[in-house]
């Protein structure tokens, strides 16, 4: 019997993905080919360039792949909503690779990181959302999704011809994806942008404000989210920034996790993550100021006085401590009403619709991936009833939640606008899924030289014998002290893990345990006038008051997995071959997270 050659993992997820591919194809085929997945990647490979030398269709990366045994009932396709963003060449991932080992970190002033939003979005030029081509009732089916996806493909050719990718930022290029925004928009009677409020003009896209306030003729209530992670100056700085450009918004401040700013925050506890007892959900704040913003929108067109009772039943029943768990708080309170909609509601439902109809207003919660949507339903509820997660495309369809029997929410898939921002800045926003990151090194120096991460982590140089000398870092160094000090290392040479580092650190970022913080033109030189302004000093009072001080709440260190995002839940995408770095990220040879504690390996005065 010849000797077997030996077989590498590459080979071996190549195999996988073509033996997914060969029966993705027999059961794909029988779908038109206008709704396949199968059909749109071989009409992408065999397009070819226009005679003008630029490509319409460029190279796409899909995300998030899910398991999948066949269509599901009523031909549903669990992977129909995958992220699809534009693939990075090799070249340039081995660019960036190193620029990380090679260039030198050095602080930025504070200058820097003010953004403009007119320098990300450029208002007035191609850098747009696809629009819903007109139909009509006597169109069918299949002609009504050709025409969308040939003014889609138009669409793409437009911004990748007036852009090179270096410039643009990731955005979302799955058609499927912007009808379910397509949809939410034309079911809405009110609209809310749900923003981070650690970088809001990221998530703002002034083409959503100018449509929905202008061709729709709809309310736009832009909500300031996650207001517990950014000093209350700077809060009401952006409040005011955002007024100022956009008079016809409504601004709403929103966390679904208050916490009193006059509490000192120890540094120190970056690996720390509180989790809370009780039912924690019913100290969201904002759904007050969310509630007086609908009143002045509909100016009493619908009775909002039980959603009203509903609050005051929330914050009267808030107490927090006497739940035993997560079980208690999501079995307490009274049921909602929940819809789940799949093709069929992508069906035509008119240009037009009657606003307020049956005395139901409807709001449609829109905005970025991990910007929170999902736990602002949940904070409005005041139990969980979405699931979240960190993964950025957790949501894949659109639901719609009854808070009360006249208020209506409907939840949308996070969605990516094009923009000029730096791919590093989208990662650190978690708008891209850490765990599928091809080159996460650079993204950590960007990190490191807008925040003192190796002060903040109590980082000693991999290449410093005596602790107390300066030496400079690079975002490599970063990632290797870091993988030292964790105890990171690679399955089969034991070297530190850089790669697994790097996503480690990203998620801190992302988790708002190292926040960065973005400000509006002008903060700097203002920051003592925005520091002593009356509102600053309302936030903090109402944070104070709504804030679980002297609620049951611990703190334990929790493992930084980079192979996971949530207990139970996947997310490497499979069908990627070798895009990820030459050393898989694995644990330490012999480690296992029930039989010995991970974070023994820190000293007591670290970290």
């Amino acid at each position: 019997m010849p000797r077997k050659k030996p077989f590498s993992v590459k080979q071996k997820k190549k195999q996988l993905q073509d033996k997914r591919e060969r029966k993705r194809g027999l059961q794909d085929g029988l779908r038109s080919s206008s709704n396949s997945r199968s059909g749109s990647r071989e009409r992408r490979e065999e397009q070819t360039d226009t005679s003008d030398g630029e490509s319409v269709t460029h190279h796409i990366r899909r995300l998030n792949q899910q398991p999948s045994q066949g269509l599901g009932p009523r031909g549903y396709d669990p992977n129909r909503y995958r992220l699809h963003f534009e693939r990075d060449s090799r070249e340039e991932v081995e660019r960036r690779k190193r620029a990380a080992r090679e260039q030198v970190l050095q602080p930025v002033s504070a200058e820097v990181l003010e953004l403009d939003i007119r320098e990300v979005y450029q208002p007035g030029s191609v850098l747009d959302f696809p629009r819903r081509p007109p139909w009509s009732y006597e169109m069918s089916k299949e002609q009504l999704m050709s025409q969308e996806e040939r003014s889609f493909q138009e669409y793409l050719g437009k911004i990748h011809g007036a852009y090179s990718s270096e410039k643009l930022s990731y955005f979302e290029h799955n058609l499927e994806t912007w009808r379910q925004l397509w949809r939410v928009l034309e079911m809405s009677d009110i609209v809310l942008l749900i923003t981070d409020i650690r970088h809001p003009v990221v998530n703002f896209p002034p083409a959503l404000y100018e449509y929905v306030t202008g061709e729709l003729g709809l309310a736009l209530v832009l909500v300031l989210n996650k207001v517990d992670l950014a000093p209350p100056a700077l809060v009401v700085a952006w409040k005011h920034y955002f007024h100022q450009h956009y008079p016809q918004l409504h601004v709403v401040l929103f966390t679904s996790f208050p916490r009193d700013p006059r509490t000192p925050q120890d540094p120190s506890s970056v690996l720390k993550k509180s989790r809370r007892r009780g039912r924690g959900w019913t100290r969201a704040l904002g759904p007050e100021q969310l509630l007086r913003a609908c009143e002045a929108i509909t100016v009493g067109k619908v009775d909002l006085s039980s959603w009203r009772e509903k609050i005051a039943r929330d914050v009267a029943g808030a107490t927090w401590g006497n739940g035993s768990g997560e079980e208690e708080e999501e079995d307490d309170g009274p049921a909602v009403l929940v819809e789940q909609q799949t093709d069929s509601a992508m069906e035509p439902t008119g240009p037009t619709r009657e606003r307020y109809k049956d005395g139901v207003v409807t709001i449609g919660c829109v905005g970025f991936p991990n910007v929170g949507k999902s736990s602002l339903i949940n904070g409005l509820v005041g139990r969980k009833v979405v699931s979240v997660s960190r993964t950025p495309g957790h949501t894949r369809y659109f639901q719609t939640y009854f808070l009360t029997p006249s208020v209506k929410l409907c939840d949308c898939p996070g969605l990516i606008f094009p923009s000029l921002l730096p791919r590093q800045l989208q990662v650190l926003a978690g708008i891209y899924p850490i765990a599928q990151i091809q080159e996460p090194y650079t993204a950590v120096g960007y990190l490191a030289s807008r925040i003192p991460v190796q002060a903040l982590l109590h980082l000693r140089h991999p290449e410093a014998e005596d602790p107390s000398a300066e030496h400079p870092w690079c975002a490599w160094d970063i990632c290797e002290a870091w993988a030292e000090k964790r105890g990171y290392k690679t399955a089969k040479a034991a070297r530190n893990d850089v790669y697994r580092a790097a996503n480690s650190l990203l998620r801190l970022a992302v988790d708002g345990r190292l926040s960065l913080c973005f400000h509006p033109p002008g903060y700097s030189e203002q920051k003592g006038t925005w520091e002593s302004h009356p509102e600053t000093t309302e936030l903090v009072v109402l944070q104070g008051r709504v804030g679980p001080a002297g609620d049951e709440e611990e703190e334990e260190e929790e493992e930084l997995s980079s192979s996971c995002e949530e207990e139970g839940e996947e997310d490497r995408d499979a069908d990627e071959e070798g895009e990820g770095d030459e050393d898989t990220p694995t644990s330490a040879p012999g480690s296992s997270l029930a039989g010995r504690n991970p974070y023994a390996l820190l000293g007591e005065d670290e970290c």
